[in-house]
């Protein structure tokens, strides 16, 4: 059994950590440059991203005993890119809706509107939902915002249980 992490998929974690990284940098970079209003699900999103950069980061240096413990911080990254996945998936759902026929707002916040709304309170700059879930404030190649987060969310869950298995497989 050979101690050191297989370097195939350390350079895949890396990778995963820096296209997260720059996928929640974009997204507040984005918002800044043309003032567009969040929602909850796209915060939601965004903060998804941001852990996900860190639980990458993390599979890249774990050393391989602690990253077979059930896969922790691999694991736990493609439990957050199917949690984004959902959210995204939900989010594009409410877009494709006729205008008015559906919101996202009303009723009892849920825990994600809750974990948005407190993490607003402390970091109003990178956390306050200011927008509404079913509109499409920007368009990039036919696709919203959503749908982009989505198919980025699909490519790093293919892509980090490509790289737990290889890993896996390499030992």
């Amino acid at each position: 059994m050979d101690s050191a992490p297989h370097p195939i998929s350390t350079k895949v974690w890396i990778a995963l950590a820096t296209v997260c990284t720059c996928a929640a940098l974009g997204s507040f970079l984005l918002t800044a440059w043309l003032e567009l209003n969040p929602c909850h699900l796209c915060i939601f999103q965004r903060t998804l991203f941001m852990l996900l950069a860190l639980l990458a980061a993390l599979a890249a240096v774990a050393d391989p005993w602690v990253r077979s413990l059930a896969g922790v911080p691999g694991g736990l990254f493609l439990l957050g890119c199917m949690a984004g996945i959902g959210a995204a998936a939900y989010q594009s759902w409410l877009q494709l809706q006729p205008a008015g026929s559906v919101s996202c707002m009303g009723g009892q916040p849920g825990p994600i509107e809750r974990l948005i709304e407190w993490l607003g309170q402390q970091v109003p700059a990178l956390f306050l939902a200011t927008g509404f879930c079913e509109d499409k404030e920007l368009v990039v190649l036919s696709l919203s915002l959503a749908n982009w987060a989505f198919l980025a969310f699909a490519v790093c869950l293919t892509a980090s249980g490509w790289a737990l298995w290889h890993g896996r497989r390499a030992r």
